[in-house]
């Protein structure tokens, strides 16, 4: 069984991808042949130290495939089921073992990739809009990085909610998949103030939806309407310096970071949000866009392509 793994903390240059003992499931466990698994920041967090995780270590904390094996005590799945996971360690490799209580069924109808594409970030855009902060009509949000995966599924969710979005994005082209996702207006990093002020008369916007970090969060304080919320659910430039807190009363605003495994910490409220976003799949309010597939040996490559920022969808590991 081959696995990517990394035994210390680092760049890309850590990762390996080594034959490993083939694994079987203990109890409440499920052995999975991995179709696809996503390429994630998390998984960048995890190698480079920032979030600490056991050494050595197997790569991946997202995937879909289908069932091999079932450990005792496992009732409600049989093997050939397809099935998806996130926040579980180890996917990037050809078998992952998952609790079988973290599995979802990925419907008739959404391939494996597109489970695979989609479940982490759909969940997470799933809370950040419906618990960090509840669109409504009418709301008017910020979404930087717009054109990422993550931030083509909050557009076109905080959309679908009755949601105005403006975006920022890089490029231009990374400006229109923004206003394609449903933004009303896609515009660079630095125009991003004076654009909130134009459309909303000086108001200022209800929420920010920043997974950007270092080089935003200046700018996602400076937007926010009194009383308005900052969500930041991200670091791609780098973690925010530590701050006064007394910056918050300018407007009385709001900061959350949030963390997905707090809003899936039961498998009821697993299901129930993946049940949602499997629907939006098949309804085509959302899109499960794979922009690139990448085998196991090429792995440093799919990470070096996520950490340029270089991605405007998803990008997936093919074991």
């Amino acid at each position: 069984m081959r696995a990517v793994v990394f035994e210390e903390f680092g760049d890309r240059s850590v990762l390996r991808v080594q034959d490993r003992p083939d694994l079987s499931p203990g109890p409440g466990e499920a052995l999975v042949l991995v179709g696809a698994s996503g390429v994630n920041y998390m998984d960048v967090y995890q190698r480079t130290g920032t979030y600490q995780v056991p050494l050595p270590a197997t790569l991946g904390s997202e995937g879909a495939g289908t069932v091999l094996q079932l450990g005792d005590g496992v009732r409600g799945l049989a093997p050939g089921d397809r099935v998806a996971w996130t926040a579980v360690p180890g996917s990037h490799a050809e078998q992952a073992l998952v609790p079988a209580e973290r599995l979802v069924p990925v419907p008739d109808g959404i391939t494996t990739e597109q489970a695979a594409a989609v479940l982490l970030q759909g969940l997470t855009a799933h809370y950040l809009t419906h618990d960090s902060f509840a669109v409504r009509p009418g709301s008017t949000v910020l979404v930087h990085a717009a054109a990422g995966g993550m931030g083509q599924l909050l557009t076109r969710i905080a959309t679908h909610l009755g949601g105005r979005v403006i975006a920022t994005a890089s490029t231009p082209e990374k400006r229109d998949l923004a206003e394609a996702a449903g933004a009303v207006r896609a515009v660079p990093y630095d125009a991003a103030a004076d654009t909130v002020d134009e459309l909303t008369g000086g108001a200022g916007a209800d929420a920010v939806y920043d997974g950007v970090g270092a080089d935003t969060f200046d700018t996602s304080l400076r937007v926010l309407r009194p009383r308005g919320t900052l969500v930041l659910f991200g670091a791609a430039s780098g973690k925010v310096p530590p701050f006064d807190p007394l910056r918050l009363m300018a407007g009385s605003y709001f900061l959350t970071r949030p963390t997905l495994g707090h809003f899936i910490a039961t498998r009821r409220e697993l299901l129930e949000r993946a049940e949602t976003l499997f629907g939006w799949v098949a309804e085509s309010v959302v899109d499960a866009t794979i922009t690139g597939r990448y085998p196991l040996d090429e792995v440093v490559s799919a990470y070096e392509t996520l950490e340029s920022r270089r991605s405007t969808g998803k990008l997936l590991i093919i074991p």
